[in-house]
């Protein structure tokens, strides 16, 4: 986390002066005042500064992207992050982009599932309401939809034909 320690006259003061460093407001940091400071005998003499550390909070984007930054890095695998802002239903969605993506796709999607499911495991652990994830990978999920979606009107064409019950395979939801 990023954080700032400044002196001033006062803790305001120096507060308002992390603030502009930080180029934030005061609600998406936390606060720890280490000297409080005195104004000494008369203002004049003894003194004594305020001294504050400001620290900023991470954004739940900020976590899913260092949390998939930092997994990809251990792979050795250069990927474009990228992250929208939480909307209103509660859906963050991360496009994942570069070379060779179909190791992170896998076999039927099964890498991109984990990975989807430990990013929200990751940003549920600092959220205080439940956001749900959804990372794709050049346009995956959506070819995988239209895939099933072929697959169902196909076995239901043979269904009506032959009057024979049909089995798919277990799938994820």
């Amino acid at each position: 986390m990023k954080f700032v320690e400044k002196r001033a006259k006062t803790v305001d003061e120096a507060i308002t002066e992390a603030l502009i460093e930080l180029g934030t407001t005061s609600d998406n940091v936390t606060i720890e005042v280490l000297e409080k400071g005195s104004s000494g005998i008369l203002g004049l003499f003894n003194l004594k500064p305020a001294k504050v550390r400001v620290t900023k909070k991470l954004s739940i984007e900020d976590i899913a992207y260092n949390f998939l930054d930092s997994i990809f890095d251990k792979m050795n695998m250069v990927v474009e992050i990228n992250v929208k802002n939480v909307d209103k239903e509660g859906f963050l969605a991360i496009e994942l982009s570069g070379d060779d993506m179909g190791v992170l796709i896998g076999k039927r999607g099964q890498t991109l599932d984990s990975l989807q499911y430990l990013t929200s495991l990751v940003v549920n652990k600092e959220s205080s309401s439940y956001i749900k994830v959804k990372i794709d990978s050049e346009n995956y999920r959506e070819r995988r939809k239209e895939t099933l979606e072929n697959l169902a009107n196909n076995l239901a064409f043979k269904v009506k034909k032959t009057k024979k019950p049909v089995f798919l395979e277990p799938m994820n939801p």
